[in-house]
C-alpha cells in the first residue's frame, strides 16, 4: 500500500468498500483453479452495516414500554408515521404509511418480549436503500426512574448507497427517539 502524496497515513472509513477495491487492483486473483472468481471484477457487494441510537427517558421501563411497545404504537409516537395497520397474524406484519403519504413500509415482527421490553422486526418492503434489514427497539432500566430506549439496526446498503442508508435510518431513529423523550419529559 502506498501513502498519499502528503505522506500521511489515513485509515479508510469503516464500511468503505471502495477503499478495499483500491487496495486490491486485481480482484479476480481470489479464485481456485477452474472456479469462478469469488469477487467479480465489476465490484464487491456492499458490506453489512449497523446503526444504534439511544435516548434517556423519564419513566420506568414499564411505563415507557406500555406506550411504545405495542407493534403498531409507532403511529402514536413517531412523528413521521401517519398510519399503522397490523394484519392480525402471528407473527404480526404492520404496514406503515408516512404522514405525507409518500412512503410505505411493510415490516414483519420476528421477535417480541414484552417482559424484557423489546421487539425485533425486518423489512418486507421499504423505500430505503437497504437489504437484509433487521431492527430491535428496546427499553432498559436507567437510574432514578429513568429508562434508556435503544433502537438498533443491521442491514446491507444497496450498492453505492451507504451514505443514503445511514442518513435515512439515522433520521428515522433520531426523530422517533426524540419524540419518545419529549413525550415523557416531566
Amino acid at each position: 500500500m502506498s501513502l498519499p502524496p502528503d505522506g500521511q497515513f489515513r485509515p479508510y472509513p469503516k464500511g468503505d468498500c471502495h477503499a478495499i477495491r483500491r487496495l486490491i487492483p486485481d480482484r479476480t486473483r481470489f479464485q481456485a483453479p477452474g472456479q469462478e472468481p469469488l469477487l467479480a471484477a465489476s465490484g464487491w457487494p456492499a458490506s453489512a452495516a449497523s446503526l444504534t441510537r439511544s435516548v434517556d427517558v423519564d419513566g420506568t421501563p414499564q411505563e415507557v414500554w406500555s406506550a411504545i411497545g405495542p407493534f403498531c404504537a409507532i403511529r402514536d409516537w413517531h412523528p413521521a408515521i401517519g398510519s399503522c395497520t397490523e394484519d392480525g397474524k402471528t407473527p404480526p406484519t404492520r404496514t406503515l404509511v408516512t404522514k405525507d403519504g409518500t412512503a410505505t413500509f411493510v415490516e414483519l415482527q420476528i421477535a417480541a418480549s414484552p417482559k424484557r421490553h423489546r421487539y425485533s422486526y425486518t423489512f418486507v418492503s421499504s423505500p430505503l436503500p437497504v437489504r437484509n434489514y433487521r431492527s430491535t427497539l428496546m427499553v432498559t432500566a436507567g437510574s432514578n426512574r429513568h429508562s434508556v430506549v435503544t433502537w438498533s439496526g443491521e442491514y446491507t446498503p444497496e450498492p453505492g448507497k451507504d451514505e443514503d442508508a445511514v442518513e435515512a435510518l439515522s433520521g428515522i431513529y433520531d426523530s422517533g427517539l426524540q419524540a419518545i423523550k419529549t413525550r415523557f419529559e416531566k
